[in-house]
């Protein structure tokens, strides 16, 4: 991806009294480059309960670019693309929710837990140039993630392909006593 139209991504999910702090903070950190800073404000629920809000601003192009790709790992990802025009706002702001159950175990998937709110380059500003621009990036994105599933299925098959040939060479020698049919 040669630019990334996308001004920020926020990331944003809450840790409840009865979750663990670093569970939570390892949930987030799925979609985040290494060593990425997350903020903590903590908060007294109505009931006295504590809540810490982690959350991070990601704004440097290739840290974007890090969690588009992330993003792009969404099974549902035609669902989203779909959905893009009800997905971004007036504010020109992509709105998803992830699921932060699946984040814990490293999986990217639509559902509860984790806000992500990404701010869309647009010029004009207009909503319909903001949803065409989030369109294409995504486009590029599931482009890239099927080369790189396509290259790794295709490094199985030439791997598949090598056993099977080292495989039917054990097996010829093995029959003919290690002489060549020369």
């Amino acid at each position: 991806m040669s630019s990334v139209p996308f001004h920020y991504v926020d990331l944003r999910t809450f840790c409840y009294a009865t979750e663990d702090e670093k569970r939570v903070e390892q949930a987030l950190r799925t979609f985040l480059p290494d060593e990425f800073e997350v903020e903590r404000v903590v908060n007294e629920g109505h009931h006295g309960d504590r809540i810490v809000v982690l959350s991070a601003r990601v704004e440097n192009a290739d840290d974007v670019r890090h969690v588009l790709s992330v993003i792009a790992g969404l099974p549902p990802l035609d669902r989203v693309v779909d959905e893009l025009d009800e997905r971004v706002d007036a504010n020109n702001s992509l709105f998803l929710r992830l699921d932060k159950q699946a984040a814990f175990k490293g999986d990217v998937r639509l559902g509860p837990g984790i806000t992500l709110r990404g701010k869309v380059e647009a010029y004009p500003a207009k909503h319909e140039a903001a949803v065409e621009n989030a369109r294409e990036t995504f486009a590029e994105l599931a482009g890239a993630a099927d080369a790189g599933a396509d290259g790794a299925a295709d490094a199985e098959v030439d791997a598949d392909d090598a056993a099977d040939a080292d495989a039917d060479r054990a097996e010829g020698e093995a029959t003919d006593g290690g002489r060549s049919a020369g």
